[in-house]
C-alpha cells in the first residue's frame, strides 16, 4: 500500500515519495501568537499530527517543524492596547498555545522556530531575490515583483490581476499586486538593521527562510489552513522559486472550523477558547472531537456535536477498559488492513474511525460470548488505530483524565471566575491592592491568569511551562 495526499499545487491525489527515502520532512505554518487559542486554531496541529503519527508508523524519520510568528502588525497592536511589551505579550501567548497542543496531546516539533530568531537569513534571503531581479528597495521597505515570475497564482490557481495582497500601507512599490519582504522601520516599534535601513520583517518571508534553514532548499509537505493558501503560501512559493529554492513538493491544506457557517475568528467574535473547552468535554474527548472529521473538510462546531463525539469516544474507551478488567492486560497490538488502507487515501481518518467503532461491536459481541481472547486481540488493536489518532484510552497521557475531570473543571471555572470577577472589579475601581491579592492567590494555588483583551484568561499551572 503507497500512502496518496491530496497536494493542493496538483489538484490531485498524488503518491507520496519522499526527497530522501526512509525521510519524511514537514513543515507547518503554527500560530500568530497575538492572543488565546482557540480550537479553530489548534484543528491543524491536529490534523497534521495525526499525518506525522501515520508518517511514523509507515517507517519514516519524520523532520517536523512548526514555526511560531511571534513578530507581526497584529501583536504589536494588541500588545500596544494592552500597554504591554510586544515581546512579552508574544511570549505569553506563545505559551498558552504550548499549553493547548500539550493538553490535547499533540507531539512536540522536531523544531518550533520563532520568526525574530532568523532574521540573518531572512536579510540573505532577500539579498539573493535583489540579486536575481525578482525583489526592490523602495524607502526602505523591500518588495518582492510579482510580475517577475511568470507563474505567479500556481498554488491558488488565481489570475494575477484578480487579486489584492490585503497589506497594510506601504511607500515606494512599483505595482499593488507586489508583496512586502520587509518593512521599514517605524517610530516605536521594534527593528533590526539591515544594509536597507532598519525594519522588520514580512510574515511571507519568515516562513521561506525558517523552512529552508532547517529542512533545506527542498523539503517534502508544506502543511497549514486553507485560509493561508492566498496570499501566504502563494507567496512563500514565489520569493521561494525566486530564490532558486524549489522548496515543499506537496502542499497540504486543512479545513476550517466553523460556527453558523463563518470561520471561527478573533475579528468575528465566534471563537470558542481551548480553557472554555476544557470546561466541556476531557481533553482526549475534544482531540477525539476535532481530528474526527478529513482533514480538507469543514468542521462546524456545536454543543451537540461536541457531545455527541465525546460519548463516540467513551465507547471506545470502555471497551478497552472493560477488556482490561475482565481479560488482563490490553498490549498495543497492530492496525487493521482496513484502517491502513484509509489513513493511506490521503488520511482518511472518518473511514479509520468507522473502522475502530466497528472493531469496537466485534469486541463487544465477543466479550459478551466469553471469547475472551477474540475480545483481547480486538481491543489490541484497536489501541493501535487509536494511537495513530492520538486517543489510545491506555495512554498514560490519558490516565488522569477520568469523567469526573469534567464535573471538577465546570467547578473550577465557577470558583475561579468569581474571583476574577471579583479581581476585574477592582481593577476597575482602582484597588491595585485586592486585585494583586486575588492573583497571588491563585498563583499560589496553582492558576495562571493571563489579561487579554478579551478579558482574564485562566489556566492551570503545568510542570515545564
Amino acid at each position: 500500500m503507497t500512502l496518496r495526499l491530496f497536494d493542493t499545487a496538483s489538484r490531485e491525489v498524488r503518491d507520496f515519495v519522499p526527497l530522501r527515502p526512509g525521510t519524511a520532512s514537514v513543515y507547518l505554518c503554527g500560530a500568530t501568537v497575538q492572543g488565546v487559542p482557540h480550537i479553530g486554531h489548534v484543528r491543524s496541529g491536529i490534523a497534521f499530527d495525526v499525518l506525522r503519527r501515520w508518517l511514523e508508523y509507515r517507517g519514516h524519520d519524520v523532520l517536523f517543524i512548526r514555526n511560531v510568528t511571534d513578530i507581526d502588525d497584529k501583536i504589536l497592536r494588541k500588545a500596544d492596547e494592552a500597554g504591554r511589551p510586544w515581546w512579552e505579550w508574544a511570549a505569553t501567548h506563545e505559551r498558552e498555545f504550548t499549553r493547548a497542543y500539550d493538553a490535547l496531546g499533540v507531539l512536540p516539533p522536531s523544531a518550533e522556530p520563532r520568526a525574530t530568531g532568523f532574521v540573518t537569513q531572512m536579510v540573505e534571503y532577500m539579498e539573493r531575490l535583489i540579486d536575481r531581479g525578482h525583489a526592490y528597495v523602495a524607502d526602505g521597505n523591500v518588495y518582492f515583483d510579482v510580475r517577475s515570475l511568470p507563474d505567479y497564482g500556481q498554488l491558488s490557481g488565481h489570475k494575477l490581476d484578480d487579486l489584492h495582497q490585503g497589506e497594510s500601507a506601504g511607500t515606494g512599490k512599483r505595482d499593488p499586486h507586489d508583496f512586502t519582504l520587509w518593512k521599514a522601520a517605524k517610530p516605536g516599534e521594534p527593528s533590526w538593521p539591515t544594509p536597507w535601513g532598519p525594519g522588520r520583517p514580512g510574515w511571507h518571508l519568515e516562513c521561506s527562510a525558517m523552512a529552508t534553514s532547517l529542512l533545506g532548499a527542498e523539503f517534502d509537505i508544506h502543511c497549514g489552513g486553507m485560509d493561508l493558501v492566498f496570499p501566504h503560501h502563494e507567496n512563500e512559493i514565489a520569493q521561494s522559486h525566486g530564490a532558486g529554492d524549489g522548496f515543499a513538493r506537496y502542499w497540504l491544506h486543512n479545513g476550517w472550523v466553523t460556527m453558523s457557517g463563518e470561520k471561527m475568528s478573533k475579528s468575528l467574535g465566534n471563537v470558542v477558547s481551548i480553557p472554555a473547552m476544557m470546561t466541556k468535554v476531557r481533553p482526549v474527548e475534544l482531540r477525539y472531537y476535532l481530528g474526527s472529521a478529513h482533514y480538507r473538510s469543514m468542521l462546524e462546531y456545536s454543543d451537540a456535536a461536541l457531545h455527541e463525539a465525546a460519548a463516540g469516544y467513551r465507547r471506545i474507551e470502555s471497551f478497552v477498559n472493560r477488556v482490561a478488567d475482565r481479560v488482563g492486560d490490553v498490549e498495543v497490538g497492530e492496525v487493521t488492513d482496513e484502517f491502513a488502507v484509509a489513513l493511506d487515501d490521503d488520511i482518511g481518518v472518518p473511514a479509520a474511525l468507522a473502522t475502530v467503532h466497528n472493531a469496537v461491536r466485534e469486541g463487544n459481541t465477543a466479550l459478551e460470548s466469553g471469547d475472551g481472547a477474540k475480545a483481547l486481540a480486538i481491543a489490541g488493536a484497536i489501541r493501535a488505530m487509536s494511537a495513530i489518532l492520538g486517543t489510545d484510552p491506555l495512554d498514560e497521557r490519558w490516565a488522569a483524565s477520568t469523567a469526573s475531570d469534567e464535573a471538577a473543571t465546570a467547578a473550577l471555572d465557577v470558583l475561579i471566575g468569581a474571583e476574577l470577577d471579583r479581581r476585574a472589579t477592582a481593577r476597575a475601581a482602582k484597588d491595585w491592592a485586592v486585585a494583586d491579592e486575588v492573583r497571588d492567590r491563585l498563583a499560589a494555588a496553582g492558576v495562571d491568569v493571563t489579561d487579554t483583551p478579551d478579558g482574564a484568561q485562566w489556566a492551570l499551572t503545568t510542570k515545564g511551562n
